[in-house]
């Protein structure tokens, strides 16, 4: 379980693929603490560390999960939002997160208003996700609050510290994010669903 508050960015320093499934070496400030079976997102994924060498760790990411998210599009060099699963005791600063993308979205537009930025992105509605204004939603692994929803579209606002700390500064219109909505918006709409087909 995971809060949505970057804790570091890494940087991709090596790319392995083994069949479908690729092992990324990542190198940050947070490697040298972590344990392999740690779970640590990675853009809002939750990968198993695998291997720690000094500031360097290594996860590997299955075809699934290549498929599901952005994680095939990185390349040596990119970088990456990083959160170490939630210690029990400590404040809940973002919003309850699982590291489980629900699908990708594409950035539409970002424009800059008084030293924020506002990004907007649109997905693939027939999945029968939902964003609410005001609600939450997790793009990369940052817990953020949707200020415009649409059906298949919705916006943020990034302040500037979360657009320097985090790899928002480096998302350009046409690129792929990962999303994960809301849990609690999840299970109503597939109570929704399923009272539905048995009243039909």
């Amino acid at each position: 379980m995971f809060t949505g508050i970057i804790e570091s960015l890494g940087k991709v320093i090596a790319i392995e693929k083994s069949g479908s499934n690729i092992t990324f070496t990542i190198n940050s400030p947070i490697s040298s603490s972590l344990k392999v079976d740690q779970s640590v997102a990675h853009n809002g994924v939750c990968l198993t560390v695998i291997a720690v060498d000094d500031n360097q760790h290594q996860v590997t990411a299955i075809d699934e999960t290549l498929q599901k998210t952005n994680m095939k599009f990185l390349q040596i060099g990119s970088e990456i939002n990083l959160e170490r699963c939630l210690k029990l005791g400590e404040r809940l600063d973002g919003h309850m997160v699982q590291g489980h993308v629900d699908q990708t979205a594409k950035c539409i537009q970002r424009t800059e208003e008084n030293g924020s930025w506002i990004f907007s992105f649109e997905y693939d509605a027939t999945q029968n996700n939902i964003t609410v204004e005001k609600g939450s939603i997790c793009i990369n692994g940052v817990s953020l609050t949707v200020i415009h929803s649409q059906r298949n579209s919705f916006s943020v606002a990034i302040i500037p510290y979360t657009y320097e700390h985090t790899i928002f500064h480096l998302i350009k219109v046409g690129d792929e994010v990962n999303l994960e909505f809301d849990i609690l918006g999840k299970y109503i709409t597939r109570w929704m669903e399923l009272n539905q087909n048995a009243t039909s």
